[in-house]
């Protein structure tokens, strides 16, 4: 035990410390250096020990080309156009062509009415599905299929009346924004009964209105000058068929 005692005691009173073997280490091989100076494999170890002061800027990010193409990407989003001007919902152009639907006096701009958007007319055919209704008359499936029928009648007309000839979107566009005043018949119908003098009187008036917005659209949009009254006739049997289904 003595023996184990006087080893454990010369072992931790040594003066062997790690420090001082850092500081011979580094005066041994700063002094080779001075004497030789380093070459190749020697000067890359010497580097590794004594490596330089770093020179860059912290929390200074560098930018990439990627980088500022990804920057100007997302400072592109402020110049895109709305979601619904791309979806082709413009609610100025709507606004404008109800109300030349409402006043059939009011000139017709054509490059305007000459658009295809449909967002106005699915919205009058529902309005007025939904007002028959409410008169007590289950009529959607008639509404859209006549809409469907005249639609294609029309488009078919019009090409061979016109020399630069229309679209069927266009064509659908401009006879559902005319079905407006029908709306207004039907929701007659669900304040008092149409089957009578006044109400066949109101139906004639409606059909006319309907059939004189949409001929004056038709031809400022297509220039068909001098044929307002062609296109009229075929809009009013549509428009009538549309008063049929209100009044009875």
């Amino acid at each position: 035990m003595s023996d184990f005692e006087q080893f454990h005691f010369d072992f931790y009173q040594s003066n062997y410390t790690i420090d001082d073997q850092e500081e011979n280490l580094c005066g041994s091989i700063k002094s080779q250096t001075e004497e030789n100076p380093p070459t190749g494999a020697v000067a890359l170890s010497q580097k590794l020990l004594f490596p330089q002061g770093y020179t860059g800027q912290i929390l200074q990010p560098t930018y990439s080309p990627d980088t500022l193409s990804h920057l100007s990407y997302a400072d592109g989003f402020d110049e895109e156009p709305p979601l619904l001007e791309e979806l082709g919902i413009n609610f100025e152009h709507i606004w404008q062509k109800t109300l030349t639907v409402l006043n059939p006096m009011k000139p017709a701009d054509g490059s305007i009415m000459n658009e295809t958007d449909l967002t106005g007319p699915m919205v009058f055919c529902l309005a007025l599905g939904a007002t028959l209704l409410l008169a007590g008359k289950v009529h959607f499936g008639y509404v859209y299929g006549m809409s469907a029928i005249g639609c294609l009648a029309m488009h078919a007309l019009l090409n061979l009346m016109s020399i630069p000839g229309v679209s069927h979107g266009c064509v659908a566009s401009v006879l559902g924004y005319c079905l407006l005043p029908m709306v207004i018949l039907s929701s007659s119908a669900v304040i008092f009964s149409l089957q009578g003098t006044l109400g066949t009187l109101l139906a004639l008036f409606i059909i006319g209105w309907c059939s004189l917005s949409a001929s004056k659209i038709f031809t400022s949009a297509l220039a068909m000058e001098g044929q307002q009254l062609l296109i009229a006739y075929p809009c009013a049997l549509l428009y009538g068929l549309f008063a049929l289904l209100t009044v009875f």
